[in-house]
């Protein structure tokens, strides 16, 4: 039997408009708007390339998002093209590549918004802690197996360090005393969002989408960076977004943000879910997912502002600061690297 190429799984597109409720009081888009249209196209692509061989049912479930960079704010009125394809299969893993475009449909310009890779897993319609095989992928030159093939085991590495990290260890970061402490501390801003996972935010297993959780992460890391600056925010990029465990419908999630480092014109905020099972023979409190977020500060122009710099209160607050830094320089580096041989064209 012949490998299925990757036309057997071709690239989708979904598009759709952005309305006034999918924008800041701005008009720029939320960032999660985007990751949650991100991950719906990545969740159908995958699904699809999941079934597309006879065998046991699945629906594909998101694992990981890559770090992703918001390279130009979307606004209201713009159509949004979120367009994917799937790059490299492991046997029980989908790579999937995700380009977003914004179209004024008055002009027809576009511009590129966002890329970002997708990781997703199969679960079985049938058993959801079954994990299916997935269809391998036919590739079109030997070196792009490879590369996939590397790309593959880095994040699988990345994310058990970050489970490990993690651990079952509950930060609580509900603040009852807001007015009491002092202007730009970790405590002043860091804020909580609970929600109670109904049947709109779930898949087919009854389990939240992940879009659905990392729009709620958006909306918490603005709330943060917002208090921290009080000015237009905007998500300029989000690191690697791990997903630790399900979450099922049913469940109370506890979405939680804090600032963690301060540069001169942006500001990293830690989130993380927390999932309290309330139904079944099991109630337990664990960690779900976790991320960092990126934000920027901007004048009623458009321009970068600065970013007040954070207020340092703990030895905690101190490391979580250090290791911020280091992100943040480590970020520039590459960036730097990525943009010096485009000058030298």
């Amino acid at each position: 039997m012949s490998l299925p190429k990757v036309s057997s799984s071709p690239a989708i597109q979904i598009s759709r408009i952005m309305r006034p409720d999918d924008a800041n009081i701005a008009g720029n888009v939320h960032g999660g708007t985007i990751l949650k249209m991100i991950e719906e196209a990545g969740a159908i692509i995958s699904t699809r390339h999941c079934n597309s061989q006879d065998g046991e049912r699945c629906v594909a479930a998101l694992a990981r998002v890559e770090r992703t960079d918001f390279l130009s704010p979307m606004c209201i009125g713009e159509v949004g093209h979120v367009s994917t394809e799937i790059t490299y299969t492991s046997k029980h893993s989908v790579e999937v590549q995700v380009n977003v475009v914004a179209e004024n449909i008055l002009t027809g310009a576009k511009r590129v918004t966002n890329r970002a890779t997708l990781w997703y897993v199969p679960l079985s319609l049938t058993n959801v802690d079954k994990v299916t095989e997935v269809p391998p992928i036919q590739y079109e030159r030997k070196e792009l197996e490879q590369e996939g093939r590397k790309r593959y085991e880095d994040q699988k590495l990345e994310r058990m360090e970050t489970k490990q990290r993690n651990g079952e260890f509950i930060v609580p970061v509900v603040n009852q005393d807001r007015q009491n402490k002092e202007v730009y501390t970790v405590g002043y801003s860091q804020s909580s969002l609970i929600h109670l996972v109904g049947p709109s935010d779930c898949t087919l297993h009854g389990y939240v989408h992940g879009g659905v959780t990392m729009k709620l992460m958006d909306e918490v890391a603005g709330i943060v960076a917002f208090r921290h600056c009080k000015t237009n925010i905007v998500t300029a990029s989000v690191d690697a977004i791990n997903f630790h465990r399900k979450i099922k419908k049913g469940c109370i999630i506890t979405i939680s943000g804090r600032m963690t480092f301060t540069s001169n014109k942006s500001m990293e905020i830690e989130v993380f879910v927390d999932a309290d099972t309330l139904v079944g023979d099991t109630q337990e409190r664990y960690r779900a997912v976790s991320a960092y977020f990126t934000y920027v500060s901007l004048s009623k122009e458009g321009k970068t502002l600065p970013v007040p710099q954070l207020v340092i209160e703990s030895e905690d607050e101190k490391k979580r600061f250090e290791e911020g830094k280091g992100r943040y320089l480590q970020t520039k580096t590459k960036r730097q690297a990525h943009m010096q041989p485009l000058t030298q064209q």
